[in-house]
Formats: C-alpha cells, structure tokens, sequence
C-alpha cells in the first residue's frame, strides 16, 4: 500500500492534484486542506490511502495522518463510499467529525452533498463505539470544532438551514474566529 508521498505538485484542479515523485505523476483525490497545503508549495508530503477496486485503483490525498485515520474509520460504514469519505473529510475536521458522532450531530454529516439523515444516523451508530475511545467530549480546545459550531449557529439564526450554513462554511478559513467565519460566509452570499 502506498502509505505517504513526498513530491512537487504539477497540478491542481478542485478534486486533487498530480504530485510528481521522482518523475513520476500520481494522480491524488485529495481533501481540501491536502491542496491548500500543495498549493504554491515546491515540495509537499501527503499522506496516502490506495482504494483497489475490480476495475480501478484510485489514490487519496490528505494533509495529516488525522485525516487519514478518519477516512478509513468512514470507509468502514455501510454506505459509504471513498467519495463521500473524501467528501466528509474534506468539508470538516478530523476532530469536528469524532465530536459530531459521539455528540450525535446528525447535521454535521447532512451537510456534504450526498447525506440524507439516514445515512447520517447510520455513520453515528456504526462509529460511535469506535470514536468514543478517542474522543473525550467536552469543551474543545480553543480554535477547534467549537469555532465552527458557533458560526454554524450564529447563520442558522440569520436564518440559513444547517444545509447552508455548513456548506457556507466549508469554504472558509478553520483556523479564523467565529465572528470572522460569519462575516465571511455572509460576503459569500
């Protein structure tokens, strides 16, 4: 299995990127954070999953190991598919989405395009007893997914639908405060 790449990026589109590694070009899926990471880079390292299927072989790209751990985790539930992994894993971070199944937060999930409620219970239920271990609920650290969940809140009473609000977000910079996630997703509109 292909577990890590170290290359120069050659290009970039919005579903990944190509890492040229010895003169060799590997086409990547890659999360958003993985191209925000490549991009202007001249070198990069990303962490890799090999996906094998009958009729194709497709490598994904991630900025962190975090990231990777979390995406094989979602690979593990019935349903969902590399895509939708990437997708997940892409919109929200690695800690947001541990958080939002052991708090049961159906909306993180509904969010990414693709996720009925169903499938969003089925993703808590199935992870719960895996994440559980991992994650000690309570106030997260300063700057993390509680950043996000108050700018989550603060659209949804501007009157956006928790649809919006997070597809808003996903966009937006994680690491800035709440406030400035909301004026941000606003100018968006």
């Amino acid at each position: 299995m292909i577990a890590r790449l170290r290359g120069r990026p050659v290009a970039l589109d919005a579903d990944g990127l190509v890492l040229d590694v010895g003169g060799v070009g590997y086409r990547l899926l890659a999360t958003a954070s993985a191209l925000r990471k490549a991009e202007g880079a001249d070198e990069v390292a990303l962490e890799t999953h090999l996906h094998v299927r009958e009729d194709a072989l497709q490598l994904f790209g991630f900025a962190s190991a975090d990231e990777r751990r979390t995406f094989e985790l979602l690979l593990g539930v019935a349903g969902v598919g590399p895509k939708m992994a990437l997708a997940i894993v892409s919109a929200h971070a690695p800690g947001d989405v541990r958080r939002a199944v052991v708090t049961e937060d159906l909306a993180l999930f509904q969010a990414v395009s693709g996720i009925g409620r169903k499938l969003a219970q089925r993703v808590v239920l199935e992870l719960k007893e895996k994440v559980a271990p991992l994650v000690a609920v309570g106030p997260p650290a300063a700057g993390a997914g509680d950043g996000h969940v108050v700018a989550r809140d603060a659209l949804v009473e501007l009157g956006f639908t928790v649809v919006e609000a997070e597809q808003r977000l996903a966009s937006i910079d994680p690491d800035l405060p709440p406030s400035e996630r909301v004026r941000e997703a606003l100018r968006a509109a």
